[in-house]
């Protein structure tokens, strides 16, 4: 639906509609997106929508299957058309819409191509060459390229920095300690260190090679491992790297079969059936490629099933096949719900009622993860980010479900509500705020590492994820003068850019971040008289572009890009605008104008329009996009603003 508007306003094309035609086109608007959302739930209660991922995701999986032997041509017909649409004219891979090309990414796309039979004198080929060479070839690729190409015999393993299986085996004292980086790193690096030890070659039946992207042979190359920050700490890192690469010959083997045991163990204990280890793509390829460097026949009930969590990952648009990194399932069904409960019409009951029956279906409350190492006391209860993680419930995901389960219907859900707090506020870092899976996970040398050139090996406590826990908190009646409040409070205060704003480490960028804050703020009872929520006000109202709607890029991550911005997103208007509500900016004619922006785009079904990406996996290394937040999150900021509008309470009444 798209108004037909004649009154000027805010410099935009087609201007700002008057209130009534903004109250009369809110009304039509919010209905016709509440029908086409409830349309999209499942059968079984549960949302859904696309989680995608740059070029690299989908290249992987075709380097897997040649790694494998396995390559299913009618498969790599659609991916390559997929991979041809996302090339940049200057011949790059970006990370990101309207992002500068990237060379890893490059590498990968290009490879992949070329497995899959591209022809490398074509014109898309040779521009993407061209691309990799003027950046300096390959060998300057990141480590996780690098270690891809190892397995494909196209740089010597002393390519990339060593992670000999022995790790394993250390004490949980010594200063590298698999429990000490995040769940993401430690899924990942288990395989790998059987990778490390085995160190297979890709069964690439074609034979294919890309020589052609190195300027110096590869086998000839000394400048592959650098110092990732430049610190002291990350050179004591390398020389640590040389010495263990000129003892590793010397290992004692009893003590290397012992350690790439303890490796497998590890990973065959969160094989996690069909949703695979960790439930994300990248450790998951690694469990496959480690258990075939073990022997693990493709017929074995492990490696089938780890193939088919990977499998479950592709989505066929038709024409084109892509892989997503993971799936979104319990994180969608939860903000799809809590939409929903904002519009507050009997019609929208049952698919609330139905959505939490579902997630209280998927609470993780047997498993004990590996979060319980540092709160072996705490019972388990959370939800995990996909269908099935067990190992890995998500402390985000789980104040979101919690305050689903609270406003739809708190005595029905009364008991799962009270276990699940309890676990969240259990899982409170030692600094009051809260990481997204592990407890004071912070050790932030660990980042100087060669290995951890991306720069995200830890799980430290975030500004959006504490937001959402005391958020969680308030909902449920707890004071501010609580322990666990307080201190979140302290946290989230602290945290505070000098421009107003939050850091967004799972949403694009400061807006996200600020979003998020300012409602858990609101619900401690901090209105626009206090000078955090003042200062976060002005920083939304400066950062509102010209046609009333926001957006920020995902190139902020970067320093000096700082207010990156290409064009308003949907998703990024919803969330200024909830955040402006929640500090009491109901009336202020930059939500009006936001509102009309919502308003005047011309939706598909549930959809706003929505070409640029407001998710991150890691900064300035990986960014998402996810589908569903064009459909629940400009429909809930609509709900919300056509509800305090029109009512004499302009307070929010929820932490989120």
């Amino acid at each position: 639906m798209t108004l037909d508007v004649v009154d000027e306003g805010w410099g935009v094309p087609g201007g700002t509609p008057a209130p009534a035609l903004r109250q009369s086109g809110l009304d039509s608007c919010i209905a016709e997106s509440e029908t086409a959302l409830r349309g999209l739930q499942k059968d079984d209660g549960h949302w859904i929508f696309e989680f995608e991922a740059d070029a690299t995701i989908p290249a992987e999986y075709v380097l897997l299957q040649h790694f494998l032997g396995r390559a299913d041509p009618d498969k790599e017909r659609k991916i390559a058309r997929f991979l041809r649409r996302g090339q940049k004219d200057d011949g790059s891979w970006p990370l990101f819409p309207d992002g500068a090309g990237d060379l890893s990414a490059t590498v990968k796309a290009y490879f992949a191509l070329k497995l899959i039979g591209d022809d490398a004198d074509a014109l898309h080929m040779r521009r993407a060459r061209a691309h990799v060479r003027a950046r300096g070839g390959a060998a300057k690729a990141n480590v996780f390229t690098r270690i891809t190409l190892a397995l494909f015999g196209q740089v010597p393993w002393r390519a990339v920095p060593i992670m000999p299986p022995e790790m394993m085996l250390l004490p949980r004292w010594f200063p590298f300690h698999l429990r000490k980086v995040s769940y993401w790193s430690r899924t990942v690096i288990a395989p790998l260190a059987i990778l490390m030890a085995r160190k297979p070659q890709a069964r690439n039946p074609r034979g294919v090679d890309i020589r052609e992207l190195f300027l110096t042979p590869p086998e000839r190359e000394t400048d592959y491992i650098v110092n990732p920050t430049g610190s002291p700490v990350a050179s004591a890192f390398l020389a640590m790297d040389k010495l263990l690469k000129a003892t590793d010959p010397l290992m004692p083997r009893a003590l290397r079969r012992r350690a790439v045991a303890r490796a497998q163990a590890f990973v065959e204990e969160r094989l996690n059936g069909e949703d695979g280890l960790g439930a994300i793509f990248p450790a998951m390829a690694n469990a496959v490629m480690a258990l075939d460097a073990l022997g693990v026949p493709f017929d074995d009930p492990r490696m089938a099933n780890a193939i088919a969590a990977i499998e479950h990952l592709l989505v066929d648009r038709g024409d084109e096949l892509y892989c997503q990194p993971c799936v979104s399932p319990v994180w969608d069904t939860a903000l799809a719900t809590l939409a929903l409960h904002e519009i507050e019409t009997a019609a929208a009951e049952p698919a609330q009622l139905h959505a939490c029956d579902w997630l209280v279906e998927h609470e993780v409350t047997e498993t004990r993860g590996d979060w319980a190492l540092y709160r072996p006391e705490l019972p388990a209860s959370g939800w995990a980010f996909q269908y099935g993680n067990d190992h890995y419930p998500d402390i985000d995901d789980t104040a979101v479900v919690v305050m689903a389960l609270d406003v739809v219907d708190r005595t029905r859900y009364a008991d799962t509500i009270a276990r699940a707090t309890a676990w969240v506020m259990g899982m409170q870092s030692r600094n009051g705020g809260w990481g997204a899976f592990d407890v004071d996970n912070t050790q932030s040398y660990l980042n100087h590492i060669p290995f951890a050139d991306h720069g995200a090996l830890l799980d430290p406590p975030t500004a959006d994820v504490s937001a959402r826990c005391l958020g969680m908190l308030k909902q449920l009646g707890y004071g501010n003068e609580h322990p666990a409040v307080a201190a979140a409070i302290r946290f989230l205060l602290a945290e505070q850019e000098p421009d107003g704003s939050w850091y967004g480490r799972w949403g694009v960028n400061y807006l996200y971040g600020t979003w998020s804050v300012l409602n858990a703020l609101a619900a401690c009872g901090y209105d626009a008289e206090h000078a955090a929520v003042a200062s976060a006000v002005d920083f939304l109202l400066a950062t509102q572009r010209p046609d009333g709607g926001w957006g920020e890029g995902c190139a902020s991550y970067w320093d000096g890009c700082r207010g990156d911005s290409h064009a308003s997103t949907a998703s990024q208007t919803a969330w200024a605008l909830l955040g402006l509500m929640a500090a009491g900016e109901v009336s202020n004619p930059a939500t009006a104008a936001g509102v009309d922006f919502l308003l005047r785009q011309d939706r598909e079904g549930a959809h706003w329009p929505e070409r640029l990406w407001t998710g991150i996996g890691f900064p300035r290394v990986f960014y998402l996009k996810y589908h569903g937040y064009s459909a629940y999150f400009p429909l809930w900021a609509l709900a919300r603003y056509r509800r305090l509008s029109r009512s004499n309470d302009r307070s929010v009444d929820q932490g989120i």
